[in-house]
């Protein structure tokens, strides 16, 4: 590995872990949609009104872009699905590239 490997994996590798727990966070925001509104769980509680509402301020931002671009689909918000296959892409092709970076340069 030459160089400018060495001075980019860090970098991917930091990337990465960031893209990983971001969709960590929205799957975890997807599911606990699902089961407040199924009503598996209710929030009542102060510290997991604290938690939906931390959830909220880091994804929603981005929920507000894609809803720009993307209607609801038969009424129902496909934001958070359209969020998670994007970070899935991003995160397969940052792992692509971090592979590419170590077997050619």
């Amino acid at each position: 590995m030459g160089i400018v490997g060495l001075f980019l994996m860090p970098f991917l590798d930091i990337l990465g872990f960031v893209v990983d727990i971001y969709f960590k966070v929205v799957a975890v925001d997807i599911i606990l949609y699902w089961m407040l509104h199924y009503k598996l769980m209710t929030v009542h509680n102060k510290y997991a009104e604290k938690f939906m509402s931390l959830l909220k301020s880091v994804t929603e931002p981005v929920y507000k872009i894609i809803r720009q671009k993307v209607p609801p689909f038969s009424g129902y918000d496909v934001a958070p699905y359209v969020l998670l296959l994007a970070i899935a892409f991003v995160g397969s092709f940052i792992s692509h590239l971090s592979r590419w970076i170590e077997q050619y340069m």
